[in-house]
């Protein structure tokens, strides 16, 4: 029996920036089959449609988180309610030097122990493709490498650059990867364990990502004073690697900093003129990672977790000092390891970077934390509540481009991003005035509104009436291929 899904009377948003249209959309064997008016004629070739009333509603494509850290999670927890419930229906994985592969361990430690510690098994990325397609997840899943995991797999001390030897190393667990269909690079310089990394030796593996058509994507060495400089290097490493670069959750951190945004725009778009480059952003004012106290000076830190004080996840930094008699860095230092959510930048800093033209929307959620930053269930709805249609910051084509269509197309994600025949039915309808983040810093495990249904590879996997439908749908997607 031949069997369709149409979707009718939405508002069609279709992920390239273009006006929305008043249509229907049919779905038939996971792919995308018309779009516009559809008539008789065509359904006709089908014996079983299943029509869904989307009156009101928006009409997009599933939503492309680009910065996640959802390697494990996919395997750990494969209904992947967090990102399936905001409308996403891909997330890619490994940044910011992070990832599974190529690390096999029982103890990860810092930075790779964001990711929890179960699945570092994975030698291969074709390992880790085979893994994520046997757990179906509920969202598809593509893969950057990160530079720090290499390093962690093939240098003993980390406080160095790497050797030739040692670059050669991580440069041939590079080609694997991109062999089994990796994105491309991540790197996180900006975290001890790559500091000691200089631009040979990031040139040297992004080069193999580069012969092979991926990206660079990369936690810059400094967000703080010296966000100038960091940004130059990153632009210098892909310029000499010869690929596109992509800087992760651009900001401007740390007081003394803010509104350095008025900066740092014009410098990227003046290196934009002569290499290929995009952004990605979140829609807070806080960020989420690690416990270091040399991040801590002036700002509130929220603690998300503490292996030797869990009683603490959930309190403030300087409450927990106050009452120990010390200081913010001397708690913080006693606290870890562990994990805090930094309130470092100001709201101005975030609006201009998301309303810049290169930038793209990542969640950068931690989904192994014990009290997750609420972007990890939150992120894609508010940034359509706050800065679509409370802030009008936005236009919806803009906000819809940048979580779809632009998403795709930086990281090489073919035939997905965009409401066109033949392309891939990953699909939301959403009510564009409920849609809303429910996520907050009090409260981060909350479902958002407004998220109606949500279709991965054509299979209905989220409704808001009743959540997960039970179908997981997703599998590992291949840089510049449909699987």
């Amino acid at each position: 029996m031949a069997q369709a899904t149409l979707l009718k009377n939405g508002l069609l948003v279709d992920g390239t920036n273009s006006p929305g249209q008043a249509g229907d959309l049919l779905l038939a064997d996971g792919r995308i089959v018309a779009v516009g008016q559809i008539g008789p004629e065509l359904l006709s070739q089908y014996t079983d449609v299943a029509e869904v009333d989307c009156s009101g509603h928006v009409i997009a494509p599933g939503f492309i988180d680009v910065h996640t850290h959802d390697d494990a999670a996919a395997l750990d927890k494969p209904d992947m309610l967090p990102k399936l419930s905001q409308g996403v229906t891909t997330v890619i994985v490994g940044n910011c030097g992070i990832s599974l592969v190529p690390m096999v361990t029982q103890e990860p430690g810092a930075p790779l122990s964001l990711l929890g510690a179960k699945q570092f098994r994975h030698a291969t990325m074709a390992a880790y493709a085979k893994a994520i397609d046997e757990a179906r997840p509920g969202v598809n899943v593509a893969a950057l490498v990160g530079h720090t995991a290499l390093r962690m797999r093939h240098m003993g001390a980390l406080d160095r650059v790497a050797t030739s030897d040692e670059r050669a190393a991580m440069a041939a667990d590079m080609q694997e990867a991109m062999d089994a269909g990796a994105l491309g690079l991540s790197s996180g310089v900006f975290y001890a364990q790559a500091f000691a990394a200089d631009v040979e030796e990031l040139v040297a593996v992004a080069t193999v990502a580069a012969r092979n058509g991926g990206v660079y994507a990369t936690h810059i060495r400094d967000e703080l004073a010296g966000v100038l400089p960091a940004l130059q290097e990153a632009a210098l490493t892909a310029r000499h690697a010869g690929l596109p670069l992509v800087i992760s959750h651009h900001k401007c951190a740390g007081p003394a900093n803010w509104g350095r945004t008025l900066e740092t725009l014009p410098l990227i778009e003046q290196l934009a003129k002569g290499q290929p480059i995009a952004l990605d952003v979140y829609p807070y004012t806080a960020g989420s990672t690690v416990l270091r106290e040399d991040l801590v000076d002036g700002i509130d830190v929220l603690i998300t977790g503490s292996q030797p004080h869990p009683e603490a996840a959930g309190r403030y930094l300087a409450d927990v000092a106050r009452e120990w008699g010390v200081t913010d860095r001397e708690a913080c230092i006693r606290l870890k390891p562990g994990g805090a959510c930094y309130f470092q930048m100001r709201e101005d800093d975030v609006e201009r970077v998301i309303a810049h033209p290169l930038s793209m929307i990542g969640s950068d959620g931690l989904p192994h934390d014990e009290r997750p930053h609420p972007r990890l269930w939150g992120a894609f709805p508010r940034l359509l509540a706050r800065y679509w249609r409370e802030k009008g910051l936005l236009r919806l084509e803009q906000a819809i481009y940048k979580m779809t269509g632009l998403s795709a197309r930086q990281f090489r994600l073919d035939q997905r991003g965009e409401l066109k025949p033949g392309y891939v039915a990953d699909v939301v309808v959403f009510d564009p005035q409920r849609v809303k983040d429910g996520a907050t810093f009090e409260k981060p495990v909350q479902f958002a509104e407004g998220i109606e249904k949500v279709w991965v590879n054509g299979v209905l996997s989220y409704t808001a009436e009743g959540r997960a439908t039970g179908e997981r749908a997703g599998r590992f997607v291949r840089r510049g291929l449909v699987t």
